[in-house]
Formats: structure tokens, C-alpha cells, sequence
């Protein structure tokens, strides 16, 4: 997988938008970043799973999949070596990240004024 592939899969998501945070592609729904590309380096991205979500990626597929360091990894945070990736897989992982951001989105209460 490429940068470009993982770029096309995270924006065939509904609703998806790209922009850049820390001087690296971020993937946006509904404000709130499901994913990143180029950190620590290009060859890699990076989706928000849930821990549970993480452990599975990580135990299936270790060679792809890789807690992030500190508390995000603590969280979910998980790298994606994208030379080693299949679309499929990624795909399933960047599904995954997108709707936890999303229903987090849903859930959130909006700020109202007084």
C-alpha cells in the first residue's frame, strides 16, 4: 500500500476530509481526526482504534500494525506500515477508526450558550 492508496481509502469514507496537523495529512469526520499519514515517517499512517480494536490488528498482523508510543498508544493509537499492507486490511482498519470517530462525534455534547 501507498500513501496515495491509504490517502484515496480514507476519503472514500462519507463524509471524510483531508487537511494537515503537525505537517503531516490528517484525516477529518465531523471535525475530529480518524487518521494520519507521514509520522513517524512516510512509510507509515496511522488509524484511532479502540484498545480492544488495537490488540486485535496487532495480534493478527504484526508486521503491519503497531501501538503508537505513550498515552495515545495507550488509547489506541495504532501505526500503520503501509508497505506491508494489503488494501483490504487497511481498509478494515480505517472503517474502524472512521466510525469510532464518529459515533464519539455523535455522542458529544455541544456547547450552548448562556
Amino acid at each position: 500500500m501507498t500513501a496515495n492508496e491509504f490517502r484515496s481509502l480514507a476519503l472514500a469514507l462519507p463524509g471524510a476530509v483531508e487537511s494537515a496537523h503537525m505537517d503531516h495529512p490528517e484525516f477529518r469526520v465531523r471535525g475530529r481526526i480518524f487518521a494520519t499519514l507521514g509520522a513517524p515517517d512516510e512509510d507509515f499512517g496511522m488509524v484511532k482504534l479502540t484498545p480492544e480494536e488495537q490488540r486485535s490488528f496487532v495480534d493478527k498482523e504484526p508486521e503491519v500494525f503497531k501501538p503508537c508510543s505513550g498515552t495515545w498508544g495507550r488509547q489506541g493509537c495504532t501505526y500503520v506500515h503501509l508497505p506491508s499492507a494489503a488494501g483490504a486490511l487497511a481498509r478494515r482498519a480505517l472503517d474502524a477508526a472512521f466510525q469510532n470517530v464518529a459515533a464519539q462525534a455523535m455522542i458529544r455534547k455541544p456547547k450552548t450558550m448562556s
